[in-house]
């Protein structure tokens, strides 16, 4: 290869032009890293050829020609999908089709999407210009790429997959993992010339071993601060249960532990413990709303160290837009990852490069999925499938981790089988294990409703509430929420989704506090509390919902143990019927269960609970994410970008993610609007973030409310848009909350 072919410039900080990033150096090292990774799942020659070929279009007359532009280069020519910019992966990915044959296509995948996303194959949907076999035919001929280029690619030709595929998922995850390879090994040898100081700063995190040894002086110094409860006994007994498990071979696992029982600090043992057994690389925690993520976050940083946690759930997801933004994109290299569910489910079934960046570091990893019963239902089979390819070929072990175990096992729902998990083991113990455990830590009393046909008014209800000192109220939607705080007195605690996380965070530790001192503390709040917010209220209300949120709810009442008495949790049936969709047939299950258990708080009714709302949704699989991502094996037509644009848990076409100026927030946004996004500055900025629906976006944009302070950022012009009692100054409708996820 001619000394001169380039794969990438950038300037000096006196502007001066660097000397060039090489292209066979380039091929080479990021073979090497490509190789690496996907050696994790036996794959690792097919990482090495998709390395050496995706940049091979580079090489062309035609690119080099465009990289030298008028009076120097262009630092941002190789970002392809950019108005004006020569394409190159293309003519990589038909170099390996060409050279490689049927398995060249697997590759092909890879290499067309590394700037723009994995592509359909053929798109129905749409023009299908953007389909991998249209931009194939706009190839005229592959003799312009340099000669030494095919002959790297040529001798690297892989011998074969490295497991027979079944039917489903199988081959298109695997094609997702290779292209996570091949996405992060470009990302970071492209860094290291790039931004020497950002790629320096990767990496040196500690083993697991050592983190593990942390972990334990910090449990000494916690168990012997703690006062010898019933409470504080049996999640150490809990915590060795954990311990002795942790050796058992890799697989699916469960961990039914009530409310209170300590599972945030008992699963990390086991994961520690595990990850050493079996020499895994990381732990993720997967968790459904931000506000648990922010607690149990800060759990682990005081257990392991605060560099050695990373939290990634922003909804500041950049786009292939810039050199920096792609540079600054996410790739989970720490040894322990707190995640949301929106995260972690769509990065599974995405398409977009910096999506995908990090999905081959969940391959030798322990998954904990906390909250479990909260994986969205309407693709329930998709993930689990997934969930389950990724513990058989990616030495991924699964925790399925709740007070109210969902049904995943493989059964059959009203006679069509339902392909959940398979062998799963209860870290718990047996059955009668898990019963006795569950009745020894019950410490409340729950009143349902007499009649589930009559309803309470709210002003019923905030009467209610102020005949109490200390007492929670948890309703299912944030319009409700505001109607209920508005009648209560004015000291009363509002907390939902449109407070940011760190007034969130600063609220729940008031409240705490308040509880702890014994002082009066009213809170009404959306369900954000209900699952793993430590909390500790003698008496709870729950506006009539699911049985899984009734469960959690009640985890929130006598939390601790401390009441010589039960505590009291009352559920009301409110005003306004919890949201369409799930909610309600989660509510309308609850309904039909309590008609036919005289105790349906019983560990055993969940999976009664759980399979009727399997069985009530209209789909498992709602936009048919399987059938899109099933190939033809004939042409290996796979329709990747659909897929990903098919699976939304939370629709972003729906929402606008808006910056908050509260507190450390102002000067973070008013640094992003003068330097433009880094890596730690989004980081921080996921702190200071709300979602609203489009239409109370499009309401505040034209009263002058929000500004757009970066590409497709947005900021609230002034402290003044936002309350420190309540949040975002916005018209609430009848959302339940989904976007805290």
């Amino acid at each position: 290869m001619k000394e001169n072919i380039i794969a990438h410039v950038r300037k000096n900080d006196d502007g001066t032009w660097a000397p060039p990033h090489r292209l066979s150096d380039h091929l080479i090292n990021t073979a090497r890293l490509a190789e690496l990774y996907a050696d994790k799942f036996n794959s690792g020659e097919w990482g090495r050829a998709a390395g050496l070929g995706h940049d091979a279009g580079k090489s062309r007359n035609a690119w080099q020609k465009y990289l030298e532009i008028k009076s120097g280069y262009d630092e941002e020519a190789h970002l392809e999908g950019k108005p004006g910019k020569i394409p190159h992966a293309i003519h990589g990915a038909k170099l390996v089709e060409d050279l490689f044959d049927g398995p060249g296509r697997f590759l092909a995948y890879c290499i067309a999407g590394h700037h723009a996303g994995l592509p359909d194959w053929s798109s129905a949907e749409g023009t299908g210009q953007s389909s991998l076999k249209f931009r194939q035919t706009q190839v005229k001929g592959l003799k312009d790429i340099d000669e030494f280029c095919i002959n790297l690619v040529r001798s690297a030709k892989p011998t074969s997959p490295p497991w027979k595929f079944a039917k489903g998922l199988d081959l298109s995850l695997w094609i997702r993992m290779l292209f996570s390879t091949l996405v992060d090994a470009d990302f970071l040898d492209t860094e290291s010339y790039m931004d020497q100081d950002k790629s320096g700063n990767r990496g040196n995190y500690c083993s697991m071993s050592e983190l593990l040894t942390r972990f334990n002086n910090y449990i000494k110094q916690l168990d012997k601060n703690a006062p010898n409860t019933k409470v504080n006994k049996i999640r150490r007994n809990i915590r060795t249960k954990c311990v002795q498990m942790a050796s058992e071979t890799q697989g699916v696992f469960s961990l039914s532990v009530p409310t209170g029982g300590g599972k945030t600090l008992s699963s990390l043992a086991f994961a520690l413990e595990h990850a050493i057994k079996h020499n895994l690389d990381r732990i993720i925690y997967v968790i459904p709303y931000t506000s648990i993520i922010e607690q149990n976050a800060d759990v682990f940083r005081s257990a392991v160290g605060y560099d050695q946690v990373v939290e990634h759930h922003s909804s500041l997801n950049e786009e292939d837009s810039t050199l920096k933004s792609r540079l600054a994109a996410e790739n989970w290299d720490a040894p322990i990852i707190v995640t949301t569910s929106v995260q972690f489910f769509e990065s599974l079934f995405a398409a977009k490069s910096s999506r995908c960046r990090k999905l081959h570091n969940i391959t030798r990893s322990v998954v904990i999925l906390d909250e479990a019963q909260l994986v969205p239902v309407d693709y329930l089979t998709p993930i689990l499938e997934t969930m389950q390819l990724l513990v058989d070929h990616y030495q991924v072990s699964l925790v399925i981790s709740t007070a109210t175990q969902p049904a995943f096992k493989e059964r059959f729902i009203d006679k069509k089988r339902f392909p959940g998990l398979k062998n799963t083991k209860e870290i718990m113990g047996s059955d009668q294990e898990v019963k006795e455990l569950y009745q020894s830590l019950k410490r409340y009393q729950v009143d349902f409703p007499d009649n589930l046909n009559s309803i309470s008014s709210w002003e019923e209800i905030a009467e209610e509430l102020k005949q109490y000192d200390q007492v929670l109220c948890i309703v299912s939607d944030r319009k409700s929420c505001r109607e209920l705080h508005n009648l209560m007195p004015k000291e009363t605690f509002h907390l939902s989704a449109l407070m940011c996380g760190q007034h969130r965070s600063e609220m729940i530790e008031m409240i705490k506090q308040k509880i702890k001192n014994k002082e009066p503390v009213r809170v009404i709040s959306t369900q954000l509390v209900e699952a793993g917010v430590d909390l500790d209220f003698p008496v709870v209300y729950r506006a009539f919902a699911g049985l899984d949120s009734i469960i959690q709810a009640a985890g929130r009442c006598n939390r601790e143990g401390k009441l010589s008495d039960p505590g009291k949790v009352v559920v009301f049936v409110p005003p306004r019927k919890a949201p369409m969709g799930i909610l309600r047939k989660a509510a309308d299950t609850t309904h039909s269960i309590l008609l036919t258990n005289s105790d349906p708080l019983n560990h055993d009714v969940f999976e009664e609970y759980f399979s009727e709302l399997y069985w009530k949704a209209n789909s498992l699989d709602a936009k048919d994410i399987i059938s899109l991502l099933n190939p033809d094996l004939q042409e290996c037509s796979i329709s990747f970008r659909t897929a990903a644009e098919r699976f939304r848990i939370i629709d972003d076409s729906l929402q606008k993610t808006i910056l908050i100026r509260y507190g450390e927030g102002e000067k973070l946004i008013d640094l992003l609007k003068s330097t433009g996004p880094d890596r730690w500055l989004l980081r921080k900025l996921q702190r200071y973030t709300v979602n609203v629906y489009n239409n109370e976006f499009a309401e505040m944009l034209k009263r002058g409310s929000v500004e757009e302070i970066y590409s497709n950022m947005f900021a609230i012009t002034s402290s003044s848009e936002y309350s420190k009692e309540i949040g975002l100054l916005v018209e609430t409708y009848f959302d339940p909350e989904s976007f805290i996820m």
